[in-house]
């Protein structure tokens, strides 16, 4: 009777243990209780902010950019042409090795021909991007507006990469725009600058009915940025005024039409002189900033 009652006991026991470990979790699965460990940072420690929404990412997308508009409007104001043409230098020469672009004149003494500088009368050829004005531009020169049309920077559609075409022409050409005249003069070799462009120094017919935009005789600012959407009949009349004549224009519809839209608005010209006719002497053409 004890025999059976002591084996009764070792089998109940047995049984209870194996269901403890049965149904125990293993080391890895068992729950441990704390505090979570500290998210990773970023690399010198500068924490990115995290927007959750659609409207959180604006307002820090505006922010940032108001903070960039500060921090541009806090340098040296721009530069202003004989006529009367704003502009500002990203560039003034970015020859990679001036030594390897340098002869000796007559007097035996090196001369750099970064020192050349692009004069009235000298045929040139550039790169350019033809901008519409961003929203928050203080000075009508800063911030990154959308492209209008361009030529050599690969973006448009009969360019199949950067430096594929250019634009050449002769400065002071009566063809020109008159604000491209005016800005291409002092560029040196491979330098970028940007200008802005009022409708009279642009694409605008100069006539009394047509003086009416940002600048002009009539009412419309000094700066516009941008019109509201106006019926197909007005956009006709306005066309009345684009003077296709004026270099450099356009050869696609789809940028003609865009043209057709800013030209009367003020615009910003970011170009690069990539070569310089300049006293017969032929400089090589270097490829695109960016």
């Amino acid at each position: 009777m004890d025999r059976r009652r002591v084996l009764s006991t070792i089998l109940a026991t047995t049984t209870s243990l194996s269901s403890v470990f049965y149904f125990s979790p293993s080391r890895a699965d068992a729950l441990v209780k704390g505090v979570a460990p500290p998210p990773k940072k970023s690399v010198g420690g500068a924490e990115k902010l995290k927007c959750t929404n659609v409207e959180e990412c604006q307002d820090m997308a505006a922010i940032r950019d108001d903070l960039k508009a500060q921090e541009e409007a806090g340098g040296p104001p721009p530069l202003v042409t004989k006529g009367g043409v704003k502009y500002r230098d990203i560039s003034v020469s970015s020859s990679p090795d001036d030594t390897n672009n340098s002869d000796k004149g007559e007097d035996g003494n090196t001369s750099n021909s970064n020192s050349i500088s692009a004069q009235d009368g000298d045929d040139v050829s550039i790169y350019f991007k033809v901008l519409k004005l961003g929203k928050r531009s203080y000075d009508g020169l800063s911030g990154e507006g959308t492209v209008v049309f361009s030529r050599g920077y690969g973006l448009e559609d009969d360019e199949d990469k950067p430096a594929q075409k250019s634009f050449s022409t002769c400065i002071g050409s009566t063809s020109n725009i008159p604000a491209l005249n005016e800005a291409l003069v002092g560029m040196k070799l491979n330098g970028v600058r940007r200008f802005a462009i009022l409708p009279q120094k642009g694409w605008e017919r100069q006539t009394k009915a047509c003086d009416g935009g940002p600048g002009g005789g009539g009412a419309g600012g000094d700066i516009r940025t941008d019109y509201v959407v106006v019926p197909t009949a007005t956009i006709v009349q306005q066309e009345v005024c684009l003077d296709n004549t004026k270099l450099p224009f356009p050869s696609t519809y789809a940028q003609q039409r865009r043209m057709a839209q800013r030209f009367d608005q003020s615009l910003i010209m970011e170009v690069q002189l990539v070569s310089i006719d300049n006293k017969n002497k032929q400089i090589p053409t270097p490829t695109p900033l960016y």
